[in-house]
């Protein structure tokens, strides 16, 4: 079985915690039937996430986002085949995109359309890295 990373940046629409909410209970749910893990990166402004697992699920799974009306603008921005899972015991890995990202004015000059796949990649090795902060209630 081919397993695979794929991320993708997107734009919320309509953000906020309930909208949010839904997002990460629909993605634990869907990923850990799939066999999915991975990781979300969000603010008001932007989505940065990784799907990680089998290259039919995640494949699948990104399509799904793709038609997501909570999303717009999403984007492919990196890909590629893995041996490791970098967020392995993780359905949905949470994160509020903590100051080491683009700022907010960064984001609204285009930085998430010339996001480079490495430079991507660089901020999942981060975080993948850091400890993780306090679950959302």
């Amino acid at each position: 079985m081919t397993m695979i990373q794929l991320a993708y940046v997107s734009r919320p629409f309509g953000f906020d915690d309930a909208m949010l909410n839904g997002i990460l209970i629909d993605a634990r749910r869907s990923n850990a039937r799939d066999g999915i893990t991975g990781a979300l990166i969000c603010r008001a402004d932007m989505y940065l996430q990784m799907l990680e697992g089998p290259r039919d699920a995640v494949e699948a799974a990104y399509k799904r986002i793709e038609r997501d009306d909570r999303h717009t603008e999403v984007r492919h921005v990196a890909g590629c085949a893995t041996e490791a899972r970098m967020f392995g015991d993780w359905a949905m890995r949470d994160d509020p995109a903590q100051s080491w990202m683009w700022t907010r004015e960064e984001v609204e000059d285009g930085a998430l359309e010339h996001v480079t796949e490495d430079e991507v990649m660089a901020v999942f090795a981060r975080l993948a890295k850091s400890p993780p902060v306090p679950a959302r209630s």
